[in-house]
């Protein structure tokens, strides 16, 4: 784990068991916030899941399949008609991936993660990607809130999917700089995340299913901008 950290390897974050202790933990912990490396601790079956084993010590490294970019970073690469998606606490590095496909598909410029309570880009969420992840630049934020109101100053609209909300997803103009912004599997967007939406839509289904997977719901979301992108301007 040292070794890595010092190597400067790419990782995503390390993960540590909640209440361990001792001189190595704490030396893991102040190496990787100098290599700038997201530290999370969880519970220890949440560490037996990622490393599939339970012979881990506590203390669990995620190799990243990339590095993920400063938001600066995407925002200095802003075009007029630039579109970007933003995912509030996305778990799944399946659906992950599956996002960072579609959303290169759309033409988007970039994917923008929390650092927290969110799959990272792992080598799971690359071949989830099918290659995407290779072309798309993804940047990791410490809060997403901030990052919103930081692209607001930059001169984008930010629209959350909301499935409570009465507006479609086909009434909001898509065709500016815009932010797409997607919750949480089974969840949805958080209430601080909502609030900082210039607009709310949802995409409206028949039958008892209210709402879709978060994957499938952006590919709709980012294929209706494709369309309004395409549609010929009416004089």
């Amino acid at each position: 784990m040292e070794e890595a950290l010092a190597a400067g390897r790419a990782l995503d974050r390390i993960v540590i068991a909640r209440g361990r202790h001792g001189e190595r933990v704490e030396a893991v912990v102040r190496l990787a916030k100098s290599r700038s490396v997201p530290v999370r601790f969880e519970d220890r079956q949440q560490l037996d899941r990622l490393a599939g084993t339970r012979d881990h010590q506590g203390v669990v490294a995620m190799a990243a399949a990339k590095p993920a970019l400063e938001l600066e970073d995407l925002l200095r690469q802003k075009t007029p008609r630039d579109l970007l998606v933003l995912l509030d606490g996305v778990e799944d590095p399946h659906n992950l991936g599956a996002i960072v496909r579609t959303a290169l598909a759309a033409g988007a410029s970039g994917v923008i993660i929390p650092e927290r309570r969110a799959a990272g880009l792992t080598d799971t969420v690359e071949r989830a990607s099918a290659g995407a992840l290779a072309h798309l630049p993804v940047a990791r934020v410490k809060n997403l809130v901030r990052a919103m109101e930081e692209m607001k100053e930059a001169g984008y609209w930010l629209v959350g999917l909301d499935e409570r909300a009465e507006k479609s997803y086909t009434e909001v103009d898509l065709k500016d700089s815009v932010g797409i912004v997607l919750g949480r599997e089974g969840e949805g967007l958080h209430e601080l995340t909502r609030k900082r939406c210039d607009f709310l839509v949802s995409i409206p289904t028949t039958g008892p299913v209210r709402s879709l997977n978060v994957s499938v719901a952006a590919g709709v979301m980012l294929f209706e901008a494709v369309r309004q992108r395409k549609a010929p301007i009416l004089k």
